[in-house]
């Protein structure tokens, strides 16, 4: 098969990614993830848990294949809920990655930045039960710590000794994005040398899969779980919800460069805009979506010809894939291969900018952009290149990360070949 090719970004990076980690229902870990997503099989972590028995959309994709007792102890476990957990894990795997060691650095110049769109709502709602059936005295007193959407960022900095700026980054689907951009601008200012930042999300809850099926924003696709999401897809019909982390270490490039460290690739740009539209709905001329990324392209001072390639938002709804994708075709042109990588991990939410951010990291650094799950008959409304059945070989030396969430926030990043 032919590569593509795209025109050589300028050296404009000014983070380098030097470490990655993700916990996600395709795998755990950045090997095992990254072959489940380019191997095109059919996603292996779609299950019915027993949280949503009896539901109109009683399944989602799940993580389990994560062995929490092997990399926290039951003291560290009681300390934290299942999204601090992921992302403690998905943290660690990233500083290993990267070649650090928190024993010897200088935890003053390291940042931590987290996005997660519920944090611990689950607990919230298990501690709510508890109260009505059962009163005052059964509410455990660590609702607040474990539940609260800081909780992950805390937990990261204590396990790590991380004692540089904190941050807790809610912007429903795009939070993993705007962690991450965040942490850019971070380093750029000079308020630390390091920062892990990324996304983290654990929701199975009757609650929330309740709420957003009477939104109509999931799918039914009741008797077929593991195609029901398929992006871009002219027979999607919304998406299904996934648990994971994605944690990226970024650096400034002298910091990385001063202790030899491997650079897997570059964050250049990050725009971030709101469409002051709806509380749930995307502003249907998609002028959000554009504002950030073309913020994010002048940021890194490129062009649309420049991009190669895009990891979507691409969540399996009708509305969404139609407005990105056109936005896409309107600022980018035809030639970005672009991929969603949820139908393999499940919409995981406040997690997914870590998830796919990482994953476009991976696509740079493999010249191979990952095929779209479940994307049998592509949608002829949306005009643009989406990558199916097959990983597609590319000469890649610059790539953009989308994301949309409720309230109206879009983010863009840009990332460039190291």
């Amino acid at each position: 098969m032919t590569a593509r090719t795209s025109t050589p970004a300028q050296e404009t990076c000014t983070a380098a990614v030097t470490g990655l980690g993700l916990v996600t229902a395709a795998g755990v870990g950045v090997d095992e993830t990254w072959r489940e997503i380019t191997q095109a099989t059919a996603p292996s972590g779609v299950r019915r848990p027993a949280e949503l028995s009896g539901l109109s959309c009683d399944f989602m994709y799940l993580a389990d294949a994560l062995d929490v007792d092997a990399h926290l102890d039951v003291p560290a476990q009681r300390l934290m809920d299942r999204f601090s957990q992921l992302a403690v894990i998905a943290a660690r795997q990233a500083v290993a990655d990267a070649g650090l060691d928190p024993e010897t650095w200088d935890g003053s110049r390291v940042a931590v930045v987290i996005g997660s769109a519920h944090g611990g709502l689950p607990f919230y709602d298990e501690q709510h039960t508890a109260l009505m059936e059962k009163g005052d005295r059964r509410v455990s007193p660590k609702l607040a710590p474990l539940a609260a959407v800081n909780g992950a960022a805390g937990s990261i900095c204590r396990d790590l000794q991380a004692r540089g700026p904190s941050l807790a980054v809610t912007t429903a689907c795009a939070s993993g994005t705007d962690a991450i951009g965040t942490a850019h601008q971070l380093l750029r200012s000079g308020a630390c040398d390091i920062a892990i930042a990324g996304g983290a999300e654990s929701v199975c809850s009757r609650l929330i899969v309740s709420s957003a099926c009477r939104l109509r924003a999931l799918s039914t696709r009741c008797e077929n779980p593991a195609a029901a999401c398929r992006p871009f897809d002219a027979d999607r019909d919304g998406f299904v919800i996934g648990e994971g982390a994605g944690l990226l270490v970024l650096e400034r490039p002298e910091h990385a460069r001063s202790r030899g460290a491997r650079v897997r690739a570059g964050v250049a740009g990050y725009g971030a805009s709101n469409d002051a539209y709806a509380p749930v709905a995307p502003d249907p001329e998609g002028s959000g979506v554009e504002l950030a990324l073309r913020t994010a392209l002048a940021d890194a001072g490129v062009t649309g010809e420049d991009v190669g390639h895009v990891n979507a938002h691409g969540t399996s709804t009708v509305m969404n894939d139609f407005i990105e994708g056109t936005i896409l075709h309107k600022v980018l042109g035809e030639h970005p291969l672009v991929t969603s990588t949820k139908g393999m991990t499940g919409h995981t939410l406040g997690a997914a900018g870590g998830i796919e951010t990482a994953l476009t990291v991976l696509a740079l650094q493999h010249q191979l952009v990952p095929p779209t799950a479940n994307l049998e008959s592509p949608d002829p409304e949306i005009p643009i290149e989406v990558v199916a059945k097959e990983s597609r070989p590319a000469r890649l030396d610059c790539a953009v990360k989308t994301a949309l969430g409720f309230g109206g926030h879009n983010a863009a990043l840009v990332l460039t070949r190291a």
